[in-house]
């Protein structure tokens, strides 16, 4: 199946030079300890609810386990998504460690789903901040956005089928995109940073996403191979209403 094609072309983003080695220690010096995984005095810049900040990588850096440069990496930042829009990290605190170092924990879109690391501030652009959230229910079949805590839209919805589940857990709204030639997709897409379990109906067989059908009789139910699908009409208000960086919570 091919990919999607964005109408518009994701924003050109320079590749950033990577962390180099951590300095050596003076001769007999012993190595400080390491802060832990959630070290005390992070500021919380998100409750992923009502207040979202949000940022595109800026370069390649790894993500560490913990706030050091000397911590287990768990991942490299990638600065586009599979389907080349600029990639969406959301960030959840802010540490600043004794030698002045600024690090943002983060949510990583990667599997398995749920990884959150550290990144040096630099290593992500400016924050940006949204304030709406998406739960969608996958036993009553339902999805329902939130701007500022206040209810502004409720749809029904399909998820995944049995053996093609649509995941459950925290995630964010990565892309949003028009469609073309692809009626099974409806008019527009919404990428987010879950991956399923075992495929996806998203091209590539992975990403998690919200979008259009050309087969509404199908919508309240389990159609999917686990993406979640909206009628057309609900798909182009939700595109409307739920920015970029949007949490989501599927239950």
């Amino acid at each position: 199946m091919p990919r999607f094609r964005p109408l518009l072309a994701a924003a050109a983003l320079a590749v950033g030079v990577a962390v180099g080695p951590w300095p050596s220690l003076a001769h007999g010096a012993a190595p400080a300890a390491l802060p832990s995984a959630n070290p005390a005095g992070q500021q919380q810049l998100s409750n992923e609810r009502t207040e979202t900040r949000w940022a595109y990588a800026a370069d390649t850096r790894p993500v560490y386990s913990r706030p050091s440069g000397r911590a287990r990496p768990v991942t490299r930042l990638r600065l586009l998504t599979e389907d080349d829009f600029p990639n969406v990290y959301l960030v959840l605190t802010r540490w600043v460690d004794p030698g002045g170092t600024e690090w943002l924990k983060i949510r990583v879109p990667m599997r398995p789903n749920g990884a959150t690391g550290w990144v040096r501030s630099e290593a992500l652009g400016g924050l940006r901040i949204t304030h709406t959230f998406l739960r969608v229910n996958r036993r009553t079949l339902r999805l329902t956005l939130y701007d500022r805590g206040r209810k502004v839209m409720s749809a029904r919805v399909g998820v995944g089928k049995a053996s093609t589940p649509t995941p459950a857990g925290r995630f964010w709204i990565r892309e949003k995109f028009h469609v073309q030639g692809v009626p099974l997709y409806g008019p527009r897409a919404i990428g987010t940073s879950a991956y399923a379990p075992t495929l996806s109906d998203w091209p590539g067989g992975g990403v998690v996403g919200l979008h259009g059908t050309d087969q509404p009789g199908l919508i309240p139910g389990r159609p999917s191979h686990g993406c979640i699908r909206l009628r057309n009409r609900d798909i182009l208000r939700l595109y409307r209403l739920a920015p970029v960086g949007t949490p989501i919570e599927i239950v």
